[in-house]
């Protein structure tokens, strides 16, 4: 795969430059905003203070934007597992979609063919493993649902990139909102924060209220065709098996 990548500068970075060893995540975001333009506008405005390394248009064109060994502004307030305040530690890639917002539309064959290859490329070079490729919505649970229900991690993962669960989508249906017990949706929580979702919400004070994010950013990675925030038989057996993976 010939890796075509055009340089298109965001001042929005940190000034020092970081170790390549300390590289340990890829985080996907789309723009959530109504038009290209804007997006670019928004990720290259010093005010905003905001930014990504690569930027994926509508076409599939890449742009870089914050070279790798700079720490770009693109996942806030996060956490996987242990480690917190992710930038300092990832790749941010931004993906041109309306989001949620505004109209959230399928990804384009062209725009997956560039994360495909711009992904593979990075994990080669900086040795990510496969459950360090994440969403925001992965990491910052509690404020962001991207990149969405409609983000091709099912076709990714054909390509060695992420975590995907490989059941059978005939059986999982036979599970879909099937109820679970009391002592099984305490475990499928526990089970939640042992894979790497954070524990606890800095802007969601009720445990109960946070939960119900927690449960969609799962639904939104891994049962995209619902996303209730509701625990099911399901829900159950899909986190079971991405649990062997870790």
């Amino acid at each position: 795969m010939t890796l075509k990548i055009r340089e298109f500068y965001s001042p929005n970075f940190n000034i020092i430059p970081r170790k390549k060893r300390s590289i340990k995540f890829v985080i996907f975001h789309y723009t959530g905003m109504k038009s290209e333009k804007a997006a670019l506008n928004r990720l290259t405005k010093i005010q905003s203070q905001v930014s990504a390394h690569y930027f994926i248009k509508k076409n599939g064109n890449i742009l870089r934007m914050v070279p790798d060994l700079y720490v770009a502004w693109h996942a806030g307030f996060s956490q996987w597992g242990n480690d917190k305040l992710l930038n300092k530690s990832s790749i941010g890639i931004e993906i041109s979609n309306p989001g949620h917002l505004n109209g959230y539309i399928n990804f384009s064959k062209k725009q997956v063919q560039s994360i495909i290859k711009l992904t593979k490329s990075l994990i080669k070079k900086y040795n990510i493993k496969k459950n360090n490729i994440l969403g925001h919505g992965d990491v910052s649970p509690d404020r962001k649902k991207d990149p969405g229900e409609k983000f091709p991690w099912k076709i990714l993962s054909d390509y060695n990139i992420g975590l995907w669960h490989q059941l059978k989508d005939n059986k999982l249906k036979t599970l879909r909102k099937k109820n679970v017990s009391l002592k099984e949706k305490k475990l499928f929580i526990n089970n939640l924060i042992k894979i790497g979702y954070p524990k606890i919400s800095k802007i969601i004070d009720k445990k109960e209220k946070y939960q119900i994010y927690l449960i969609k950013a799962f639904q939104r990675r891994f049962r995209p065709q619902l996303v209730n925030g509701k625990i099911d038989q399901e829900c159950l057996i899909i986190l079971n098996k991405i649990r062997t993976f870790y």
